[in-house]
């Protein structure tokens, strides 16, 4: 069985983590901040101090951190995972970041001899906890065939969607169709709430018709029980949707709907809720 690596113990990452313990993977974690690190540790990950530590005693290292500028210091800092990857590694990157990023890596190492994939992931935290996660995989078919069965234990659904980058803009398509349902259930609440109707009967009986989706499903219910912890940071989604849209400009095609969802969620940011989960768009329109 691989020893995996896996570096990021956010809220995504640690239940990742647990699923590869139960299914019974050796796994060494590393996380800037230590302390993030201590529950995992507790259930039986073991520490390491670097990124280059970590790839030092694995064979599959998984990262999944904040942004695009922390996964170029993971992958290509001084005691990142480069400096001690070789052949036999295959070095996946979960992180949502650019596919400028993810073709960057591979390149690299191609040019060493080492196996690279970009996988991002979508189901948020209940997807995380519940190893149901949608895993996109860019990359090649062989790289991918070897590392499909450790990405399973988390996900429901793993699929490789193209050379370095696929999956990075497979996200981001994911990301922009979130992008609608999110404001689509955010203003469908406050319509309903300024039309005097019964929220919670509104979301069961719309739920079950043709506007259902998962945004109405997952994020309505929360913002019902204000709720707004974080599934999925604001912050993390303003990163998300101002990578769709630069490549969106890049590829020469115009996206009204996305760019409005930019604007609004950037406003929540700027109110001091980047922190919150992407369902406190509707603080928008309700306040704290």
């Amino acid at each position: 069985m691989e020893n995996i690596g896996f570096i990021g113990t956010g809220v995504m990452g640690s239940s990742m983590i647990r699923h590869l313990l139960n299914a019974g993977y050796p796994v060494r974690v590393f996380n800037r901040t230590k302390s993030k690190a201590d529950a995992v540790i507790a259930e039986g990950a073991k520490w390491c101090d670097t990124p280059a530590d970590v790839t030092a005693q694995s064979d599959i290292v998984i990262t999944i951190v904040g942004y695009p500028k922390d996964v170029e210091e993971t992958y290509f800092g001084e005691n990142g995972i480069f400096s001690k990857a070789d052949n036999h590694h295959i070095l996946i990157d979960m992180t949502t970041s650019t596919p400028t990023l993810a073709e960057k890596i591979d390149d690299f190492g191609k040019s060493k001899g080492i196996r690279t994939l970009d996988a991002p992931v979508s189901g948020g935290d209940k997807g995380a906890q519940n190893g149901t996660l949608t895993t996109m995989v860019g990359g090649d078919e062989g790289t991918f065939e070897a590392a499909k069965e450790v990405l399973s234990v988390f996900s429901s659904k793993v699929m490789l969607q193209g050379p370095a980058g696929s999956g990075q803009h497979t996200k981001m398509a994911n990301q922009i169709m979130v992008a609608g349902t999110m404001t689509g259930m955010t203003e469908l609440l406050v319509y309903s709430k300024a039309a005097g109707l019964d929220l919670q009967r509104v979301v069961e009986q719309v739920g079950s018709g043709s506007a259902a989706n998962w945004s109405l499903t997952n994020y309505a219910p929360r913002i019902l029980k204000q709720d707004y912890t974080a599934g999925f940071f604001v912050k993390h989604f303003v990163k998300d949707l101002k990578i769709a849209l630069d490549e969106a400009d890049k590829m020469g095609i115009d996206l009204p709907a996305t760019r409005q969802a930019a604007v609004l969620y950037e406003q929540l940011a700027g109110k001091g809720f980047a922190d919150d989960g992407t369902q406190a768009l509707v603080k928008l329109w309700w306040g704290e």
